[in-house]
């Protein structure tokens, strides 16, 4: 239930991981390291292959296991001789014996999962690592969100679920439905065609990502209404939603959106305090 027209010529080609079968042994260790379960070992060949449908280009399998460079004819020869007494040659489970990740060129548009799935690349939109998003963690430098507005943040997917653009948009038309103003430094908005209207590039709408964050601002009185439509449209999508709600406290350091969550019959988790000690450096 998760945002301009994207430039993306300076990322049109990108590096990303495939296996080598001429190197894979077929040892399976990067089949548990892929949070999206997109590895599996081919029934007909026993070596490692990538699902390119459920690959969320997150770098996880690359960065995530060493490598040695053994010599695979060598490895399977030991693992075939092995097998006959019954025996097992398997390396350490956090190494690739024979270096089978290798290089690919990336193009667009499934450059948007790696951009929205490894923390290490940076956003071209924002410059920001990771999802691309600050949220409104740094509101006291950025006072996006002011006294009597809530700070919406509304997150799609998780590792092993994923989610396509395709649902992240449901939500976003609905809630432009509702006059929402998407918050305009954040790159789900900078993927939409129309950002008054929800609607995302028709490009990518089948690009699956590790998660996705959408944010927008809204009056406090106006709280009960989005909440109850993120809550419908959450039953129409097919990946884990989660959602942040943020506000300030009043003069006195009461928090008002505490008690209209309540009304509402919503169980909360108060997941951060900011004591307003950040400060904008030139």
């Amino acid at each position: 239930m998760l945002g301009l027209i994207f430039y993306v010529l300076p990322l049109m080609f990108q590096i990303f991981m495939k296996i080598d079968k001429t190197k894979c042994v077929g040892c399976g260790n990067c089949t548990y390291v892929c949070p999206m379960g997109a590895i599996y070992l081919d029934p007909t060949d026993h070596r490692a292959t990538i699902d390119a449908d459920a690959c969320v280009e997150c770098y996880t399998c690359y960065r995530g296991m060493s490598t040695e460079h053994l010599y695979p004819p060598l490895i399977r020869g030991i693992r075939k001789l092995l097998s006959f007494f019954r025996l097992r040659f398997e390396p350490e489970p956090d190494v690739c014996p024979t270096a089978a990740f290798v290089p690919d060129e990336l193009q667009w548009p499934r450059i948007v999962r790696r951009a929205f799935s490894d923390p290490q690349v940076p956003h071209e939109s924002t410059g920001i690592h990771g999802r691309g998003t600050e949220e409104v963690k740094t509101n006291d430098v950025t006072n996006r969100v002011k006294q009597g507005e809530a700070g919406f943040v509304v997150e799609f997917g998780r590792p092993g679920v994923g989610a396509r653009f395709y649902d992240i948009q449901k939500t976003t038309m609905a809630l432009a439905r509702l006059g929402v103003v998407f918050e305009p430094n954040n790159p789900v908005t900078h993927l939409m065609s129309n950002p008054k209207t929800g609607e995302i590039r028709k490009d990518i709408l089948n690009e699956k990502v590790l998660s996705a964050i959408v944010e927008f601002k809204a009056k406090l009185t106006e709280v009960p209404v989005l909440l109850n439509e993120i809550e419908e449209v959450s039953k129409q999508v097919d990946t884990v939603v989660s959602l942040g709600v943020s506000t300030r406290c009043d003069e006195n350091g009461d928090n008002p959106l505490e008690e209209l969550l309540q009304k509402q019959g919503y169980r909360f988790w108060r997941g951060k305090t900011n004591l307003g000690m950040g400060r904008a450096l030139n």
